[in-house]
């Protein structure tokens, strides 16, 4: 299609969202908790173009790199830093230009702020002061990778974002080790000096064929994730130099349900008491499979202890 062609279509679908962003509700004075790209600049949603546009004063973890993103999308407010060694000093800040009847929008360095980065104190001091405080979802480097990694499904979405994992050794053992059988993907980020020891520690603590997801340089140029089990990924990294470099996201999926130990609730007992009155052991086992409240094996344990018991 030309541009001659197309030009018609798109000025209807910029009129468009000109009137729905024109639609969108405005509190005023308010904190805008605002989710910035994590990579990819063109991930700036329009709503919090929008907001960023309006708010009076812009509240960033880096001013330098968010200035980036701001003249990126032609954002002229006023920018200030607020970051994790001057929050309680930024969040006074920010509810005196509130006072003043200016909104404040809240940003970090990228994704969504107050998550693994600086800005609970200030949600939570603004919150208490009696303001408003909303927050305008986007981009996050956890539901990314999450995304790509299949760890979590709707029959099983549960997962766990630990942040970022320690820098010694021995705390770093320690803290992985409390996820040995997690039943639940376990996301965590790590850096490009450490993310060689630490895939081993995951080798050494939860074996050589535990899975892993490991995503780095998120919506980039050179975005790459890879599903392995451990002992695969620490080959691949130690098999290219480039594999090392960027930032990343690791995702410990959860243990296969073989490996958990089993405890049978009182209403599967009691159905199984109920079934021995009328079928076999083997039979219940085989119900008991077909209906997923037990896997085979277990059930047919059960069944037959239940029926050596009578």
């Amino acid at each position: 299609m030309s541009l001659q062609n197309s030009t018609a279509p798109h000025v209807a679908v910029w009129d468009k969202i000109a009137t729905q962003l024109g639609q969108q509700e405005w509190v005023h004075p308010a904190l805008y908790v605002v989710a910035t790209p994590i990579g990819n600049l063109a991930d700036l949603s329009l709503r919090a173009w929008h907001v960023l546009s309006r708010c009076d004063v812009i509240a960033a973890e880096d001013t330098r790199d968010s200035q980036t993103l701001l003249r990126q999308w032609g954002i002229t407010a006023s920018i200030v830093a607020v970051h994790r060694h001057n929050e309680a000093e930024g969040a006074a800040q920010l509810i005196g230009y509130l006072e003043a009847n200016q909104s404040v929008a809240l940003i970090s360095d990228a994704g969504s702020p107050a998550i693994s980065d600086p800005g609970a104190r200030v949600v939570a001091a603004v919150a208490q002061a009696g303001y408003r405080v909303v927050p305008i979802p986007g981009p996050s480097a956890v539901t990314t990778a999450l995304m790509a990694s299949g760890a979590t499904s709707d029959a099983h979405p549960e997962f766990l974002f630990a942040g970022f994992v320690p820098s010694k050794s021995g705390q770093r053992r320690k803290w992985l080790s409390q996820w040995r059988q997690a039943s639940h993907a376990v996301v965590m980020f790590e850096t490009p000096h450490r993310i060689v020891a630490t895939v081993q520690a995951f080798g050494d603590i939860f074996g050589a064929h535990q899975l892993v997801t490991l995503a780095k340089e998120l919506t980039k140029r050179f975005e790459t994730i890879v599903t392995l089990p451990c002992g695969e990924l620490i080959a691949w990294l130690e098999g290219d130099k480039h594999h090392q470099r960027g930032e990343f996201v690791l995702i410990l999926h959860p243990s296969p349900v073989e490996d958990a130990a089993p405890v049978a609730s009182v209403q599967a007992i009691a159905l199984v008491d109920a079934l021995l009155e009328v079928m076999s052991v083997k039979d219940v086992a085989s119900v008991l499979n077909k209906a997923q409240i037990m896997r085979r094996r277990e059930a047919y344990k059960l069944a037959l202890s239940r029926a050596s018991s009578t």
